[in-house]
């Protein structure tokens, strides 16, 4: 990257943790980057001042209320698009870069726009892999896809460190949650606030829940496996609680590369906006003068089944992957509300997998109405619990 071009940033989820984040990274950077599009699904108010302060002339909001307060505040000199379609219309206008930070299925859409539009895509909506799968892939071209998750993105940092044929695995690191080392009969009576406790990262609800259940490594299989074409046999999960290795790729000699950073989510926005070059500029460092552990552990998967869940269902392909999110999404639902037990949401899972008549992945309609059925039918086991 030269300093000649400034790249222009389309931000989806702009007022979410990732977006905001990502305008921070912009902002230290005037330099390289200029914010072209801003989305959200509401937050107006937030959403107005981003605008403001990045001088954006184009911003699209879900929620037909707050544009039109987005609209009335921003006057006529922005254009100001509402709903869902707009989000999906911006994101294919065609930007440098267009960040997706959206939550959600409804994420899958401004991907395959964005996609479709020549954009390099720094991807953080799970979704679109989860349920969009080798739908998206396949409009995908060779590098086009650049991940934002720490641990995707630590293993696109390592695997630049030989050819894809000298790649033995993939090594996800969890931290292991607020779980770490107890066994399935101790934390079958674990409460919402427990399980909100994570150790390391501040994240949302259903994000810190599905770290306590271990889903979202499940969810980094299913990822790793579509972004970098390792079979599912070939990637592995190990515990590691400081958080400071975030992946690591094991080469044919033997050899193992491993990514360390500290837990700050800047740091791989920063280099997926600048892919493949590193700024300089460090929003945190480490001080190696301090004394320091790594620990490593197995994946107990008796106590956490949700990665094998994901496996299995990744492995099935086609429609399984996004049943096993939406399932598993109404399920964490269901216990944040206090109307599922911790253990029950694997189970539910399970139960919801097992009953999936499966399906291929033809389009989105195939994908969203087979997540739909997955919502109606971990509810209806949810449902039966509470019986």
């Amino acid at each position: 990257m030269t300093r000649t071009h400034r790249f222009s940033i389309t931000v989806l989820g702009s007022t979410g943790s990732i977006g905001t984040q990502t305008l921070e990274v912009i902002a230290a950077h005037p330099d390289r980057f200029r914010v072209t599009g801003l989305a959200a699904g509401g937050n107006a108010e937030l959403l107005i001042a981003q605008a403001q302060a990045h001088d954006v002339r184009r911003v699209a909001v879900a929620d037909p209320e707050a544009a039109r307060t987005v609209r009335d505040a921003l006057g006529t000199g922005v254009e100001v698009i509402d709903g869902h379609d707009g989000i999906t219309a911006l994101a294919g206008a065609g930007a440098d870069v267009v960040v997706n930070g959206l939550t959600g299925s409804r994420g899958l859409r401004p991907t395959l726009a964005a996609l479709d539009a020549g954009s390099r895509l720094a991807l953080a909506n799970k979704e679109s892999l989860i349920l969009g799968g080798d739908l998206v892939m396949e409009r995908a071209g060779p590098g086009q896809i650049v991940p934002v998750d720490s641990e995707h993105s630590a293993l696109a940092q390592c695997l630049r460190g030989g050819s894809a044929a000298e790649v033995a695995r993939l090594v996800i690191t969890a931290s292991g949650g607020p779980f770490r080392g107890r066994d399935r009969a101790s934390i079958a009576g674990v409460t919402v606030a427990d399980a909100l406790a994570h150790p390391t990262w501040s994240m949302g609800p259903v994000i810190t829940v599905n770290s306590a259940t271990l889903a979202n490594k499940g969810h980094e299989v299913i990822e790793a496996h579509l972004l970098f074409g390792v079979p599912y046999d070939r990637i592995e999960v190990v515990v590691h609680p400081q958080s400071i290795v975030h992946g690591m790729v094991e080469f044919g000699d033997g050899s193992t590369l491993a990514q360390l950073s500290p837990p700050d989510m800047r740091l791989p926005i920063q280099l997926a906006l600048g892919w493949p070059d590193r700024l300089p500029h460090a929003p945190t460092r480490f001080d190696w003068t301090l004394p320091a552990t790594l620990e490593f552990e197995p994946l107990d998967a008796d106590t956490f089944p949700m990665v094998d869940l994901a496996f299995a269902a990744g492995r099935s392909g086609g429609t399984a992957p996004g049943v096993f999110n939406a399932a598993n999404e109404e399920a964490v639902g269901a216990f944040l509300e206090g109307r599922l037990g911790f253990l029950g949401i694997a189970d539910v899972v399970a139960a919801v997998l097992q009953a999936h008549p499966g399906g291929a992945a033809t389009d989105i309609d195939a994908l969203l109405a087979a997540e739909e059925w997955a919502r109606k039918e971990a509810a209806a086991r949810i449902a039966a619990t509470e019986g």
